[in-house]
């Protein structure tokens, strides 16, 4: 199953997608390999023509359980996007957030690590 939503603030395109996997992988590095094919499923779709670089190892509110990956992309319109997927091997969240103007960054980074997994 796969969920999404998005909604503008201040000239800022926020939003969320979260799967559910079928066939969850307990293995956290498949999993974290599994966010990163993801991602790139989405810069397609996204028309992603610039990225700076997957930055890995980070964990959801230090939870060991869970893996993180961030990168800033640019897509075709010039947008500025930051994005950041989780996952606990059970789900994959990406939270993003993209404006042609420079990004908050306090803002977006709030939204960005705001998100929960089940059971947390």
């Amino acid at each position: 199953m796969v969920y999404s939503s998005e909604c503008e603030k201040d000239d800022v395109m926020y939003g969320v997608i979260c799967v559910k996997l079928i066939d969850p992988v307990t293995d956290l590095q498949q999993a974290e390999d599994l966010a990163i094919s993801y991602l790139g499923y989405l810069k397609l779709n996204f028309e992603i023509k610039k990225a700076v670089g997957y930055g890995k190892g980070h964990r959801l509110h230090d939870n060991e359980n869970t893996r993180g990956i961030i990168d800033y992309w640019e897509d075709k319109e010039k947008n500025n996007w930051k994005v950041k997927a989780w996952t606990d091997g059970k789900f994959i969240g990406v939270l993003y957030a993209h404006s042609l103007k420079e990004l908050p960054e306090t803002k977006v980074n709030v939204f960005l690590d705001s998100f929960r997994l089940p059971g947390m």
